[in-house]
């Protein structure tokens, strides 16, 4: 016990002692890259606006589709109100992208999981605007629409 004590002390007082504790004691290992993590998910249930519609390109293809979302509340008249919200889907994912167009009907409730992606779209006169997006991970077909 005394001699890896005696160890230790001299191995921290070497110019070496900081990269060998580090790198568990061998100097080959790289020191770790700190990699922040972060989250962007979303999840939504609803009911699809139309059919799925193909966009994109031969090399890059992707399926479109709209979905509406609700949320009921008690307005000033204390009258029930229902708002609803229109969410634009996209689907990269080949095996999941097939079948969403084969399958997906207007009307019909899904649940999605993906995540918010930005991009730009310019119109045909060439005016540019930003879209916000969900790109599908994953995505549950429950029955049709009734």
């Amino acid at each position: 016990m005394l001699n890896s004590k005696i160890l230790s002390s001299i191995l921290r007082t070497t110019k070496y002692s900081k990269q060998l504790f580090r790198n568990n004691y061998t100097q080959e290992a790289p020191l770790p890259v700190k990699i922040e993590k972060t989250i962007n998910k979303v999840t939504l249930l609803g009911r699809v606006g139309a059919d799925p519609q193909k966009r994109g390109t031969e090399e890059h293809p992707v399926v479109v589709f709209s979905l509406a979302t609700h949320q009921n509340y008690i307005n000033n008249n204390e009258e029930s109100t229902q708002k609803t919200d229109w969410h634009r889907i996209v689907v990269f994912r080949p095996g999941l992208r097939d079948t969403v167009y084969n399958y997906l009907q207007k009307g019909q409730r899904v649940h999605i999981s993906g995540r918010l992606i930005y991009g730009e779209l310019k119109d045909e006169s060439g005016t540019s605007r930003t879209t916000t997006s969900i790109a599908a991970d994953d995505i549950i077909f429950f029955n049709s629409k009734n």
